[in-house]
Formats: structure tokens, C-alpha cells, sequence
């Protein structure tokens, strides 16, 4: 939150001193009159008040994450361009470009800890939490479609076998897709076990689970 306090003769002249002084126009911030001009001083002797006003600008969460991107991907010697998406309280960054694959590391350990950073830099910058998103040349809808088949032929494999199967540790996200995509099975159950960053996602059969609790 940025927050300028200007006095003119009028609202109007004090608002542009400090939508000048911000550099940002008068649809991205919020006006506060804190005194209308006018209205004579103590007694009458000191002639009339000027007005004054408060400027309060939220900087955008997309233009603060791109703008910590740029210098990380400078920082690698990335040449990369950003595609910002807005939805409510969440912000998506696609980054587009050639050899890209560094920022995306194995099995995106790279791009979770890219997306985990950006978001420490934007929260440290605004009032209000928004989520932000980083993609790299859409990898993570591809790894989702690749993690959803992944699930199903395990869970075939689970049905044959009845033998539970335990997965490589996976983030968060990729643990909730896994979850997602076999929440309908009648017979395989999943669920996770492990502590963070090694936590892994278990599928078994429901009667094994069952038992076993």
C-alpha cells in the first residue's frame, strides 16, 4: 500500500498533486478527504484552510510478481516474456519463451520453488493475500493430464494386483490431482503420508485401507 498526503486549494488540484507524486492515475486509487477547502482558519484571522486529501494506492499483484520475475529471470540470464491472468483472488503468470526448461527443473521442482518465492515477494508488498500462479509454456496443464492417467492406470494396476502402490513425493498441487482424479473409485482409496517436502500419495485397495485402520 503506497499513501500520499496532499494539501492544494482545492480536492481536486490535491488529488493530482498526489496521483502525480505516485505515478498512477485516478481509477487505481482510493480518495480520502481529510479536510474540505474553504472554511476559514481560527477566528477568521488566518484566511481560508486549504484542502486536504490522502491518496491510497494497492499495487496490482500481477504487475509486483512480473516485475520480481523479470529480475530472476535476468538473474538466470532468461530471456522470457509474461502472460498475466486475473481470477478473483488469484493471479496466473504464464512464462512464454525458447529454452525455458530451466525454470521448470525435474518434475517442476524448479517452477514450485520459483512460484513459492514469488509469492513471498508479492505478500510482502500488499494488504490483502492473493495467490499467485506461475506457469512455464503451460507445463502444469500438461503435467495434470499426465498425472490423471498416471493415477488411473495405477489404481488398474492396484485393482489386479491388491498390492498398495506408493508414489514419488509430489507437491501439494500434484497430491490434490491425484486425489481428484480417483476420488469416484469404488475400490481404490488414496491418501497421503510423509511429512513435507517428502510427502507421497498411497493408493490401496479400500477393504486393505479399511482393515489396516
Amino acid at each position: 500500500m503506497k499513501v500520499a498526503d496532499k494539501t492544494a486549494k482545492t480536492v481536486e488540484e490535491a488529488i493530482e498533486l498526489g496521483l502525480a507524486e505516485l505515478g498512477v492515475s485516478r481509477d487505481q486509487v482510493t480518495v480520502q478527504v481529510l479536510e474540505e477547502p474553504g472554511k476559514k482558519g481560527l477566528l477568521g484571522l488566518f484566511g481560508s484552510k486549504m484542502a486536504r486529501v490522502r491518496i491510497n494506492f494497492e499495487d496490482d499483484p500481477g504487475a509486483l510478481a512480473c516485475e520480481f520475475l523479470k529480475g530472476l529471470t535476468k538473474a538466470m540470464s532468461v530471456n522470457a516474456d509474461f502472460e498475466v491472468f486475473n481470477r478473483d483472488e488469484q493471479v496466473k503468470i504464464n512464462i512464454t519463451g525458447l529454452d525455458l526448461g530451466i525454470l521448470i527443473g525435474r518434475r517442476g521442482d524448479t517452477l514450485e520453488s520459483i512460484q513459492f518465492l514469488t509469492n513471498l515477494a508479492v505478500a510482502k508488498k500488499l494488504s490483502n493475500k492473493t495467490r499467485i500462479v506461475i506457469d512455464v509454456e503451460g507445463y502444469r496443464k500438461r503435467r495434470e493430464e499426465t498425472l490423471i492417467v498416471l493415477a488411473k492406470r495405477l489404481a488398474e494396476k492396484v485393482k489386479k494386483s491388491g498390492n498398495r502402490i506408493v508414489l514419488e513425493p509430489m507437491s501439494p498441487q500434484e497430491r490434490r490431482i491425484i486425489h481428484t482424479a480417483l476420488q469416484n473409485e469404488l475400490k481404490v482409496t488414496t491418501f497421503s503420508e510423509g511429512e513435507e517436502p517428502h510427502r507421497r500419495v498411497v493408493l490401496d485397495l479400500k477393504r486393505n485401507h479399511i482393515e489396516k485402520a
